[in-house]
């Protein structure tokens, strides 16, 4: 497996087009959970590669190759033909996903008439919406009060498919679809049991239904005295 590419943007050249954007340039936003514990908006990708400079990017398979030794094979690259007065035109889309492995993770779905536009729309597209989310220790079977899992059973649904998170003790692993596991190393959790429903062949609906259900973590009221117990860090860890 390739390592993960690693998602840094020419910040020397980047000349900032929003308000955000300014603050970030001249440092007087220097935490990425500032931004997004307010809610803010982030319109311009150098604002994470500049606040989160370890952040790593995934592509994911959601095509399938196409020829003579390719065929059935998976791609990251979904193709699709239409056509018109001129003839048929392809276009190439990718579906990217970012994260520090620290509790920050975005996904990213976009197109474009050749395969490296269509790379680097996907990845900014993921930059863009990027989140932060819970973790914790929620499983009944380990109780160890650590970040390695989820607090509680999460779901996500995106067209006809949806994903149920659970928690699962240290050292269980991530028992969920491969490519889903990638989003979730992303993300920084280690051990989670999973459960689908619905056309799971239909790969794009199914990673964003597990971001839905990753999105869904910050939505859950929780009592305070509960927060300990079940371990909940919200996003990045100091390390």
């Amino acid at each position: 497996m390739a390592a993960p590419l690693k998602a840094i943007s020419n910040l020397e050249n980047w000349k900032p087009k929003t308000e955000l954007g300014r603050k970030v340039k001249n440092k007087e936003i220097t935490n990425i959970n500032d931004i997004l514990e307010k809610g803010l908006r982030i319109l311009e990708p150098e604002i994470v590669d500049t606040l989160l400079p370890n952040i790593e990017v995934e592509l994911l398979v959601v095509g399938q190759s196409k020829g003579k030794f390719g065929g059935g094979k998976g791609s990251i690259w979904k193709q699709t033909q239409k056509k018109t007065s001129e003839g048929n035109t392809i276009t190439f889309s990718a579906c990217a996903v970012v994260g520090d492995r620290n509790g920050h993770v975005g996904i990213g779905f976009s197109g474009a008439k050749e395969t490296v536009p269509a790379r680097e729309k996907a990845m900014r597209e993921a930059k863009l919406n990027l989140i932060e989310l819970r973790r914790g220790c929620g499983s009944w079977a380990c109780g160890c009060k650590g970040s390695h899992s989820i607090p509680f059973k999460v779901s996500g649904k995106s067209s006809s498919v949806s994903m149920f998170l659970m928690p699962a003790p240290r050292g269980a692993d991530l028992k969920i679809e491969s490519k889903c596991g990638k989003i979730l190393q992303l993300a920084g959790i280690k051990d989670v049991y999973s459960r689908t429903e619905g056309q799971t062949s239909t790969k794009l609906n199914l990673f964003v239904s597990c971001f839905e259900a990753l999105k869904s973590l910050s939505k859950v009221k929780v009592q305070p005295e509960l927060e300990e117990s079940l371990g909940i860090v919200e996003g990045s860890i100091e390390k």
